[in-house]
């Protein structure tokens, strides 16, 4: 069990995802904007919380700017699919992961879980692979671990959201074999969940942009236009 918060204007959302995280075993605080959030978490920290992007009084993105300041506290966005949320800006400020509405409520239970493994897995700092376990994935520079969804490129850990790992993982567990578009989207998005191909595209751009940021010269990811993305062979 879990404590969460949970953080939008939107009575509809808080009813019925409260309903079933607490179904699920967790304990939820409701929020219906972020000032009041700010006051309620910096006296009393939970374990995990989902804030939308859009409120009244302070959206989500200064929350968690004010939020950073005092906690480390893992936090996931809830971000209309119209809105123009600069994920890159959201993630770098401390966001853990970010879904995109309309969700299935399935899938916001299985980030909530990821996140908090990886929390309780990194503490503070991003997790190394355990180069010695099995399910470590070596691809030349490249490593990953799903067990503690840690990755890290050329002994420098990279920082990657839920939806990134699983992505890359899928990539990299058979170098030199095409993912398409729809294979991704399956394997990161909850079959209820639409998504438009362009959403993998800009993941994929992404991790490129995180890989490059250590490694100017980081070309693992090779795009096949118009059928898909692989993993380049070591």
């Amino acid at each position: 069990m879990a404590n969460i918060a949970l953080v939008d204007d939107d009575e509809n959302i808080l009813t019925s995802v409260s309903m079933f995280l607490e179904d699920a075993g967790h304990a939820v605080k409701c929020y219906h904007d972020g000032a009041s959030a700010l006051e309620a978490l910096s006296k009393n920290p939970v374990d995990i919380a989902v804030f939308d992007i859009k409120m009244p009084r302070m959206d989500g993105m200064e929350l968690l700017r004010r939020l950073r300041q005092t906690s480390n506290m893992p936090v996931i966005f809830l971000t209309s699919k119209d809105d123009e949320f600069d994920e890159a800006l959201g993630l770098n400020m401390g966001a853990d992961d970010y879904i995109t509405k309309p969700f299935s409520q399935r899938l916001l239970g299985e980030r909530i879980k990821a996140v908090l493994r990886r929390a309780k897995l990194g503490s503070v700092e991003t997790p190394m692979p355990e180069v010695g376990d099995d399910a470590v994935i070596k691809r030349g520079q490249l490593l990953l671990d799903p067990n503690r969804h840690a990755c890290s490129w050329k002994g420098e850990p990279v920082r990657l959201t839920v939806t990134e790992f699983l992505i890359l993982h899928a990539l990299a567990k058979r170098p030199g074999y095409v993912k398409s578009r729809d294979n991704l989207m399956d394997i990161a998005y909850d079959d209820q969940v639409y998504v438009d191909d362009r959403t993998i595209d800009s993941h994929i751009k992404r991790l490129r942009k995180k890989f490059r940021k250590s490694d100017k010269e980081f070309d693992g990811i090779e795009t096949l236009y118009g059928i898909g993305y692989k993993y380049k062979e070591a």
